[in-house]
């Protein structure tokens, strides 16, 4: 079901995981951000968005994580976005023999068989120095950073007032790391860049979980810091996401943290051994 956060901007849901698909209207149509995550799913985003006499005339995807480049064809045949560097990616992926097995060994196996994969990853790369989405709407500037996924972009709505941040400032995940060469200091980059408009921003959407208004946009950016600079000093962060306070059904974060730990805390400082 589709539900309005801001005016022209409405969300819809997924069960497991709590994917936010996010929808734009414009003036001939609207705008699909990250369509997901079963089939069901998808195919009632097209009947809600039929009810509203609302065709879909653009889609995008902030990165190349499988839920975020899923697609349903009742949701039509716009063109599907994303930045070069997640486009590039997903090309890559697409020309492998065999991904498409690959692909569905991921999937969470309480949805394996409900995801459809046939439009999977069919994105078309922006320019690298495109400002924002090419369609007849709002203004949706294109915030690309290189925190969490190869091509995370996240969306600034102006008009609206809307950040749409891809898979960061979530309530409910811990911040998640790319295997990059400093894949710590790559995500504070990208908070750096989400600070820097958050004054232009009452709403946030996360890729998963609630969304956050007002005083919320800057408290889930801090709170993502302080937990990037816990990993990053080797200490037991104090985060509402982890442990005993952790929201339920989301108990697994605290072992989706604890490898993180394991695999980014300074060796010398986390068990006094040496490097």
């Amino acid at each position: 079901m589709l539900k309005q956060v801001a005016e022209g901007v409405l969300t819809h849901q997924s069960e497991l995981l709590q994917n936010n698909s996010v929808v734009v209207e414009g003036r001939d149509g609207v705008l699909v951000i990250d369509a997901g995550i079963t089939g069901d799913e998808m195919a009632c985003l097209a009947n809600d968005l039929r009810k509203l006499a609302q065709p879909v005339v653009a889609g995008f995807s902030t990165h190349p994580d499988w839920d975020h480049v899923l697609w349903h064809a009742e949701l039509g045949e716009a063109p599907r976005y994303g930045t070069a560097r997640c486009a590039a990616y997903m090309q890559d992926l697409l020309s492998k023999p065999g991904w498409k097995a690959r692909a569905a060994e991921g999937l969470p196996p309480e949805i394996a068989e409900d995801v459809p994969l046939d439009l999977f990853g069919l994105i078309t790369g922006l320019p690298a120095d495109t400002a924002q989405i090419p369609w007849d709407g709002p203004k949706v500037r294109i915030i690309e950073h290189p925190a969490h996924a190869q091509g995370h972009a996240a969306l600034l709505i102006e008009e609206r007032r809307v950040l749409v941040a891809g898979d960061m400032l979530s309530d409910v995940l811990v911040p998640m790391f790319d295997d990059t060469a400093d894949p710590i200091g790559d995500y504070l980059v990208g908070l750096r860049l989400l600070e820097d408009v958050a004054d232009d921003a009452d709403v946030v959407i996360p890729g998963h979980g609630s969304v956050g208004r007002n005083d919320q946009v800057r408290a889930r950016i801090n709170l993502d810091r302080a937990y990037v600079h816990a990993l990053r000093d080797a200490h037991a962060p104090s985060d509402p996401r982890i442990g005993s306070s952790a929201k339920p059904g989301w108990e697994w974060v605290s072992d989706l943290h604890e490898g993180q730990f394991q695999r980014l805390a300074p060796r010398t400082s986390r068990d006094g051994t040496p490097d």
